[in-house]
């Protein structure tokens, strides 16, 4: 075990205030603590934060400060969080602006959640050893490749880089490494927390965006898309060859969420609606369940197992990227089979992780599941057991960074 250190973990989740991006970033927060590590979350950000309430992107913070307040206390962090209001007046609310300032510039690590934001050039903060921890690559890696301008700032005030991309830079994955990348890890689990009885539900469901317009990238002349859907309408008659039900939560308001967001989450059309239903598809409207963590968690140990689809920038490139979702639906035991990013290097596959490339083989994964479901549920418990047990996941990532 590596010996105690202070790491402060910047992300994003009052700014975008989700059940599933609380998860991401309470599960990297409350794993390091469990390792000794003393702790703190930190959120520094111009940009306005989403209001789920008013549903739309406000120049306030009443809405967003609750909710870092609530959600740290759940985890453990009721004294340990800090958030500067820096889109209207730069004031900090929870640690005072001296102590979150010496935090900063002390700490033996800052973790910059998927660039949450320009720390030493935006936001003008002395940062110590600044690491950027890609949960979301290929947009940086090749956004930097491409030479622009925004992601060659972030890529010059980091100091290391860890990514989610565990297939990056090796010769199945033609995706550049970012400079000074030290470490390929995954999303970290606090499993107790999400341990679960038989499923209380019928439908294997997902938790996603139906299209996020704005984050596109070229590569070589090939266009590498963002956005899901496309990705959804590649199986689009999955749920007429199975017997198995397929649950979709998700916005279901056009336009949500609102102006002003780098990418625009967008309901869904009506003729996209229609071609859901016309082919068996469950819809959901996720705005029930996403604005606390623990109805969010809820739903996923209620479902049967996941269903789902990847980014195609993740697809085709072979990533080898794996959905932090995903991660928590094998610790609650429910099987999951998802679009193949190339994973499958990394994970084991067959047995309650299934990776699929065609309709056809998610249908037969699916079968397959429901022939023996109980074995396929313990095989999905003890694939996070050892492949993402918070402990496990952080202690290497800290060992590859030097930490």
């Amino acid at each position: 075990m590596t010996k105690p250190r202070t790491i402060v973990v910047v992300g994003t989740m009052g700014t975008h205030p989700y059940a599933g991006m609380a998860w991401m970033h309470m599960q990297i927060t409350g794993g390091l603590r469990r390792l000794g590590h003393n702790v703190y979350y930190m959120e520094v950000t111009s940009t306005w934060p989403y209001d789920p309430i008013r549903r739309r992107k406000v120049r306030d913070s009443n809405y967003t400060l609750s909710y870092v307040a609530r959600v740290a206390a759940e985890f453990g962090l009721s004294d340990r969080w800090a958030y500067r209001r820096s889109y209207l007046d730069n004031e900090w609310f929870g640690l005072g602006r001296r102590r979150a300032k010496e935090l900063l510039r002390d700490a033996d690590a800052v973790f910059n959640v998927s660039g949450a934001t320009l720390l030493r050039t935006r936001e003008d903060l002395d940062v110590g050893n600044l690491i950027y921890l890609g949960t979301d690559p290929v947009i940086c890696e090749i956004g930097f490749h491409n030479g622009d301008d925004i992601w060659k700032k972030v890529v010059e005030q980091h100091d290391l880089f860890a990514t989610y991309g565990e297939n990056i830079g090796k010769p199945q994955c033609s995706i550049p490494p970012l400079p000074l990348l030290k470490a390929r890890t995954r999303q970290p689990v606090l499993l107790d927390l999400w341990e679960a009885g038989d499923p209380q539900r019928a439908e294997f469901t997902t938790v996603c965006n139906w299209r996020q317009d704005g984050l596109d990238l070229d590569f070589h002349g090939e266009i590498y898309r963002w956005s899901k859907h496309s990705e959804f309408l590649k199986v689009i008659d999955l749920p007429l060859l199975t017997s198995q039900p397929i649950e979709l939560a998700m916005g279901l308001n056009p336009g949500d969420p609102g102006r002003g967001e780098a990418v625009r989450a967008i309901g869904m059309t009506t003729q996209e609606r229609c071609l859901l239903d016309t082919n068996g598809w469950h819809l959901a409207d996720a705005h029930a369940f996403t604005a606390d963590v623990w109805p969010y968690r809820d739903y996923i140990k209620a479902s049967r197992g996941e269903f789902t689809v990847a980014k195609d920038q993740n697809v085709r490139l072979r990533s080898g990227w794996f959905s932090e979702r995903s991660a928590c639906y094998l610790a609650a035991g429910r099987p999951v089979v998802t679009q193949d990013t190339g994973f499958g290097d990394v994970l084991p596959t067959g047995e309650g992780l299934f990776a699929f490339k065609t309709t056809e083989e998610a249908a037969a994964a699916l079968e397959a599941i429901n022939s023996d479901y109980p074995h396929h549920s313990r095989a999905a418990r003890a694939i996070a057991e050892e492949y993402f047990r918070a402990e496990t996941v952080l202690e290497k990532l800290m060992n590859d960074l030097g930490l």
